[in-house]
């Protein structure tokens, strides 16, 4: 079979179409992580940090969109090609995309407008011209091949996205610096952009307009829709791309703080929002109706009755295996309609403009409406009756015939999401009703739970985040002031507090108050100081608890993240420096870093204690403390106590690195010691430069 020059020449040009939409999609999702991973040890390295910064890239994501759009219906081939290169041209003289020390805080700036000025100068401009690629590049491409239909361009997109989301934890963070990661991502950028403007070049030498001659792809064969969109059709495009972006959000959080608080779990459902848009726009075979919507009813259904069907009782396994199936069965029948619903190419723009809006209304009405206007977790359930009402619609919409008749149809869909949406109201309205008290902001939902009644010497009164234990109290009289949980005196806590005691006052650092327990150890010449970046857990610590009423010892509390405080705070000479901030899913890498220890010991006495709580049913923190003690020249031991149920006292690791050596021969120290592994080889320091959650999962 003989191959003629012209097919020779249009496989190069789509096969330079396609490494370059690759790249830019491959290069868009790796900045995310390493611009985060930079700037996370300036602003205290809490969620707040990442929901800024995630803010920032939507709203980016979506000027990109705007800019693709008017530059294909405003302006000529010619024009288009010289103002993308200029563009193009400035976002390469930014790079390398490092942040500068000026903008590092003092202390007294607003964090968000700060992220949000550091990010637009440092990775701004490069990141609005990889968002316009996918867009503008396919638009390029109708153009010169006029009757193709460049959809599976944007599968390639999503795919490109994919490989850059599962590279980065397991083949680039574990390997590489953030300062090299930034400095190779950059070489990447100039590669992207000398590509781009090979293909912008070509542009300007076409004159014929996108989609002059409309057609059907022959591996597309579903006829994209030819005639212009109507205001609702574009609504109705970014309804579809809003919910499983919404769904996207809600189920990751969902799973994180109430199924398995996993390190690294939220990388499965982006991956399956992924690969449904990839899987949806390659070819229409992926996406069947008579497969996918009796899967997407069943999977309402079951989320539905999640606590009558006792499916929150299974094993953690199948309860993350049952939402991830279902949040995959919802992203394919959204992204299988929009599939259905593409438009022809000389609407291209537009089309993806909606879906920008749709995503960044969807991950927005998450991250920013719901922490801030509802109580407890809202958002899955309305992300789900959404769902229901959008997809029944566009199924209704559909004008094929039906054999039921369809008044029966109409009236079926709008009862069962009426239905659907009172279940799911009432199972959380049950939620709160079990609860002492509810409070939620940024930092997650908290509630605080009672059994038992104030005069029974059993009561008690626990403090949650999500699935984790902040801490609890004993009500009555007698008990309320007996350490419990983690913090008890065969606690490494405990024993660390009590034999670095002297008749002299002690002087006591906690990072992470929670509910106050370790206040219990408290004497009246004693001196404490807190440090807890979440104002609603002192909240509820002051209202529902009362180890602060009840302390002793002069307390202190700083409100903020507890490095950014420390590194304010004039030396403290502490006694013992507790910090206890590792229990859940999202490590804060920059409380173990070489740096922060540093930070650490300048503020403790030369025979200090500097104690780490490292129970965690998934990292072993072990190796990453036992490596900077041992690189600073202190010495460290592990601290594991049993549980006693009858003490309300948990099992718990607790990790003691001082200069002392006194204490580390101590009896009850060498009583309580537990095998300290020497660090594996796999296993690196972590500096602000470097972390990786990968060689510690357990």
């Amino acid at each position: 079979m003989t191959i003629s020059n012209d097919q020779v020449f249009a496989l190069q040009r789509a096969m330079l179409y396609g490494a370059t939409i690759f790249l830019s999609a491959f290069l868009l999702f790796q900045v995310q992580p390493i611009i985060g991973k930079l700037i996370l040890p300036w602003f205290g390295g809490s969620a707040s940090v990442w929901t800024i910064c995630l803010l920032f890239f939507q709203s980016l994501l979506l000027l990109g969109y705007l800019y693709s759009h008017w530059v294909v219906r405003f302006l000529s081939p010619r024009h288009q090609s010289w103002l993308h290169i200029a563009v193009l041209a400035a976002s390469c003289l930014v790079l390398p995309i490092i942040p500068g020390a000026e903008w590092k805080p003092l202390g007294d700036e607003d964090p968000t407008l700060l992220i949000l000025g550091l990010l637009t100068v440092t990775i701004g401009l490069p990141y609005f011209a990889l968002s316009t690629t996918g867009p503008l590049l396919q638009a390029w491409f109708a153009r010169e091949r006029p009757g193709s239909v460049p959809y599976r361009l944007f599968a390639l997109s999503n795919f490109g996205s994919m490989i850059a989301l599962l590279s980065y934890p397991f083949g680039i963070e574990p390997f590489l610096t953030t300062r090299w990661q930034s400095w190779i991502w950059s070489g990447g950028f100039v590669v992207f952009a000398l590509l781009c403007s090979v293909l912008a070049l070509r542009g300007a030498r076409h004159s014929a307009a996108v989609g002059n001659v409309a057609g059907v792809n022959p591996a597309h064969p579903v006829a994209p829709l030819a005639s212009a969109p109507t205001l609702g059709l574009m609504a109705l495009w970014a309804a579809l791309a809003a919910c499983p972006s919404l769904l996207l959000v809600a189920v990751t959080s969902h799973l994180t703080q109430h199924v398995a608080p996993i390190p690294l779990l939220w990388i499965l459902p982006l991956a399956l929002y992924l690969l449904s848009f990839i899987l949806c726009f390659e070819h229409p075979r992926w996406y069947q109706r008579w497969l996918f919507v009796p899967l997407l009813v069943a999977s309402l259904v079951a989320h539905g009755w999640l606590s009558t069907l006792g499916i929150s009782d299974i094993n953690i396994r199948w309860q993350v295996l049952i939402h991830l199936l279902a949040l995959f069965t919802f992203c394919m029948v959204c992204h299988g309609e929009l599939s259905r619903l593409r438009p022809d190419p000389r609407h291209l723009t537009g089309f993806y403009l909606m879906l920008a809006l749709g995503g960044a209304l969807g991950g927005g009405f998450v991250a920013l409406v719901a922490p801030n206007f509802f109580i407890a977790e809202f958002e899955l359930p309305i992300g789900l009756v959404l769902t229901a009402a959008v997809t029944f619609y566009v199924l209704l919409r559909d004008r094929k015939p039906y054999r039921i008749p369809r008044r029966a149809l109409v009236a079926s869909a709008v009862g069962g999401t009426a239905l659907l949406g009172f279940v799911l109201a009432s199972e959380q309205y049950s939620e709160l009703e079990g609860s002492r008290a509810v409070a939620r902001n940024f930092y997650g939902t908290l509630h605080v739970t009672q059994k038992g009644n104030e005069g029974d010497i059993d009561a008690r009164r626990w403090l949650y985040h999500g699935s984790i234990v902040h801490g609890d109290q004993y009500l009555h009289a007698d008990r309320r002031q007996r350490p419990t949980t983690y913090y008890g005196p065969t606690t490494g806590a405990g024993l660390a507090i009590e034999l670095t005691r002297t008749p002299a006052p002690q002087r006591v650092g906690i990072l992470g108050l929670g509910a106050g327990t370790l206040l219990t150890y408290g004497r009246p010449e004693d001196y404490y100081r807190g440090y807890e970046i979440n104002p609603l857990v002192l909240e509820l610590a002051r209202t529902e608890f009362s180890y602060l009423a009840d302390a002793r010892a002069r307390v202190d509390v700083v409100l903020g993240d507890g490095r950014l405080a420390l590194e304010r705070d004039a030396p403290q000479g502490f006694d013992v420096l507790l910090v206890d901030a590792f229990s859940g899913d999202a490590v804060p890498a920059h409380l173990l870093t070489r740096e922060a220890f540093a930070l650490y010991f300048r503020h403790l006495k030369p025979d200090g204690v500097l104690a780490f709580h490292i129970t965690n049913r998934f990292l072993d923190l072990t190796p990453i403390v036992a490596l900077a003690a041992r690189q600073l020249g202190y010495g460290a031991v592990l601290i594991s106590n049993e549980r006693d149920d009858a003490a309300d006292v948990y099992r718990a690791s607790w990790m003691l690195v001082t200069n002392n050596a006194a204490l580390l021969e101590n009896p009850k120290i060498r009583a309580a010691m537990d095998t300290l592994v020497i660090p594996s080889s796999k296993v690196r320091p972590w500096t602000d430069d470097y972390s990786s959650l990968l060689p510690i999962l357990k």
